[in-house]
């Protein structure tokens, strides 16, 4: 996870620039690095969630409080969220949510591969801006264009971080 620690300092100084003071999570391994940085953060809210969907039930009551909201979570859990997503369209709540991929570039495990595959169609279907970083240095900027997307124009934006750049788990070393 060597690339995680590269540019996740910059994405967390990029939530601290947008007032993005509240961050929820279901723990992931490719988003270790960020959650730590932000719950050492004084300034910044942190919320583990037992599922999905409580992070955007968060977000809309975040927003109305007036406070700017940010969801990590891995590709599996965006099918948990569908019926969700719904409410931040019709309530024109802005919305971003990091996404760590599986089921994509060298996947082992079958399990994954369904909803991994499916991400970027179930976003699309609940219309956002789905954006993707594959390479470290496409995170920044990717992330920087989800914030734009999102808190100036009240959209729903998703941003995924591929297995590419993450780095795919191996089945031989899961096995050992």
């Amino acid at each position: 996870m060597a690339t995680a620690k590269h540019w996740s300092g910059e994405i967390h100084a990029l939530l601290r620039a947008w007032r993005a003071d509240l961050v929820s999570y279901v723990p992931d391994a490719g988003h270790a690095n960020l959650i730590d940085l932000c719950r050492a953060d004084r300034a910044t809210r942190t919320v583990p969630l037992a599922t999905e969907e409580e992070g955007v039930a968060l977000a809309t009551g975040a927003w109305l409080g007036g406070t700017r909201h940010v969801m990590l979570m891995q590709s599996s859990g965006v099918g948990n969220c569908v019926n969700m997503f719904a409410m931040l369209k019709t309530c024109q709540v802005p919305f971003l949510t990091l996404v760590t991929m599986r089921g994509d570039f060298g996947e082992f495990h079958p399990w994954q591969m369904p909803m991994g595959q499916g991400t970027p169609g179930a976003f699309a279907l609940m219309d956002f801006v789905v954006l993707r970083a594959d390479r470290a240095e496409d995170v920044v900027p990717a992330v920087e264009a989800g914030l734009k997307f999102s808190f100036n124009s009240y959209n729903r934006v998703a941003v995924l971080l591929g297995q590419r750049l993450l780095g795919a788990k191996d089945f031989r070393k899961v096995r050992e």
